[in-house]
């Protein structure tokens, strides 16, 4: 039986190579070659040409849930609102390095140097958290087209709160920037 089976593969070897090695069958693997290349070339036009992006007028970004103290975030929405996102990151910056407070007038909270500065504090967390938002909105605004980005609406609202053990509930909020162009701005408060 082995035998048998040796002289089956030998003959169905024999039979291939001759089909590949008759000149009809090279050429029928050219010209099948040749329409490959052709079908391939064609894809790949097709793929280069690309449909213009629509150009928005409004960049979001949203945070949701964020472990800060909703109290405070809304005295930094408050400075940041009006500024580009590059200035409303180095204001909130500063106020990570403890270079200027934010104002916090509102509040029963002392005195701190500066015109016109009736209290204030230096919330760190809440102005990382608000931070990496504000950086979010500025890159999608690059995305869309938007050329003189600046903060029209910066808002701050409280979330559900999750309780903690003692029966504490813990502080959350989200967060709402929308980046609008300068002019369009500008025409909206006319």
């Amino acid at each position: 039986m082995v035998e048998k089976k040796d002289t089956k593969i030998e003959k169905e070897i024999k039979k291939t190579t001759k089909v590949k090695q008759s000149p009809k069958a090279k050429e029928k693997d050219v010209k099948v070659e040749k329409e490959v290349k052709k079908d391939t070339a064609e894809v790949k036009t097709e793929k280069k040409v690309v449909a213009k992006v629509k150009k928005k007028d409004v960049a979001i970004a949203n945070g949701f849930a964020l472990r800060i103290s909703p109290k405070q975030s809304k005295y930094i929405c408050r400075i940041i609102r009006g500024k580009s996102p590059d200035a409303a990151v180095a204001r909130l910056q500063a106020v990570i390095d403890e270079k200027r407070p934010v104002p916090m007038a509102g509040l029963e909270i002392g005195h701190r140097k500066g015109k016109g500065l009736a209290g204030g504090r230096f919330p760190k967390n809440a102005c990382k958290g608000i931070m990496e938002i504000v950086k979010q909105a500025g890159a999608n605004a690059v995305v869309n087209g938007i050329e003189a980005p600046v903060i029209r609406i910066a808002r701050s609202d409280r979330a559900a709160a999750p309780y903690r053990k003692a029966g504490r509930k813990a502080k959350r909020t989200h967060i709402y920037i929308e980046i609008v162009e300068k002019t369009k701005l500008l025409r909206r408060k006319r």
